[in-house]
């Protein structure tokens, strides 16, 4: 593969040097040094990484696939991960259909041995590259039901969920196969299995931990556990902090009361959310449901929690457009988020409707309630 190679590089510093590498200028420059396919490669890799930039921080120097880089973990999570194997007692821990080996590359910093498995070429050539960046070894060109993991080593997979079509929850459009996955959460070896957030809860396997992951503000994924306690949890990675707040279900969940919107609005982090975990945002303080269906708390007291916003109320209106209109321009609102829960309104089309206009800022929450439907007026604290 070429662009692993000492001209491949050279061709890569080309390309980096362009401002715009998907643009015809571009190609036809590299194209007068390197041959046609290596230029549109180097091109390739360059518009990649710079996609990359925020999600890596050595995305200048890794290889990619867009589908790879698509999947792969972001490092807070990764390395959340990697700490959580660790932290287990793993020393060396299999990467079954690794990708472009982000999750490898956490375990190797982890300090743990990663032994990356990958069935493309191409990806696996690419993994190799970016493992090296970290002192990994070579990944191994296989498909993940052909290894053999020995006994006492840990397991991580994340099964390729796209198709022709797109996206998919059928499990036999999986790669590695949903088979593979059953076995080894059933079985002896220390396993992860990395999911989309979506994952029907009907999939997760009895005696399995789910663990909904977050990062800046973001639901990024469900990981299941063999070996953690069973049940549903949730990890929120807050904005600009470096270490991760976990929920996890209680012996007793929490029974909350429905009533009127209070003083202050809390809108649970969606990880919080998808683990069903609504109830135990704020323990031991007067927290109740707006409506028994929505994700949405009030109180009377402010809440400080990375597990969810708190927005200050300053209004209570009936859910008519004509009053939030007339509420916007007297308040001289000119920058309106809105947030809707269970009513069927398009934000777009209401905004075009308020005219929102002046130098104030609020974030408009409409939402149904025990007395019906109202829009509540707030400002995030």
């Amino acid at each position: 593969m070429e662009i692993l190679t000492e001209r491949g590089r050279a061709a890569l510093a080309a390309a980096a040097a362009e401002r715009d590498p998907t643009s015809l200028g571009a190609a036809e420059r590299l194209r007068r040094e390197f041959p046609p396919e290596l230029a549109a490669e180097a091109l390739t890799q360059v518009a990649l990484r710079r996609r990359a930039r925020d999600k890596f921080p050595r995305a200048d120097e890794m290889f990619l696939t867009s589908d790879g880089l698509q999947q792969a973990t972001r490092p807070a999570v990764a390395a959340w991960r990697a700490r959580r194997f660790a932290g287990a007692g793993v020393i060396e821990v299999w990467d079954l259909g690794c990708g472009l080996g982000a999750d490898a590359m956490a375990f190797q910093q982890e300090g743990l041995t990663a032994h990356g498995v990958e069935a493309d070429a191409t990806t696996a050539a690419y993994a190799t590259a970016n493992l090296a960046l970290v002192g990994g070894a070579p990944v191994a060109r296989a498909l993940a039901e052909d290894v053999e993991v020995p006994q006492g080593h840990g397991v991580f997979l994340d099964p390729a969920r796209r198709t022709a079509r797109g996206r998919t929850w059928d499990v036999a459009d999986f790669t590695p196969p949903w088979s593979l996955v059953e076995h080894y959460l059933a079985g002896d070896h220390f396993t992860c299995v990395k999911l989309g957030p979506g994952l029907p809860k009907e999939l997760i396997p009895d005696g399995v931990a789910a663990t909904w992951v977050s990062e800046q503000g973001s639901v990024v994924e469900v990981s299941l556990w063999n070996r953690e306690p069973a049940g549903y949890s949730a990890i929120v990675f807050p904005r600009g902090a470096a270490e991760p707040v976990e929920l996890r279900a209680p012996e007793t969940p929490r029974e909350l009361e429905v009533r009127e919107v209070g003083k202050y609005l809390l809108e649970p982090d969606n990880a919080v959310i998808r683990a069903g975990l609504v109830a135990e945002v704020a323990p031991g303080q007067d927290v109740w449901l707006v409506d028994p269906h929505l994700a949405y708390l009030s109180s009377d007291e402010a809440v400080d929690t990375p597990l969810a916003d708190c927005f200050e109320v300053t209004a209570v209106l009936p859910y008519d457009a004509k009053a939030i209109r007339a509420h916007v321009r007297e308040q001289r609102i000119g920058t309106l988020e809105i947030k809707v829960r269970g009513i069927d309104v398009d934000p777009a089309h209401l905004r075009r409707k308020l005219k929102p206009s002046g130098p104030g800022s609020a974030t408009l929450v409409l939402t149904r309630t025990p007395n019906g439907a109202v829009a509540v007026v707030a400002n995030r604290l």
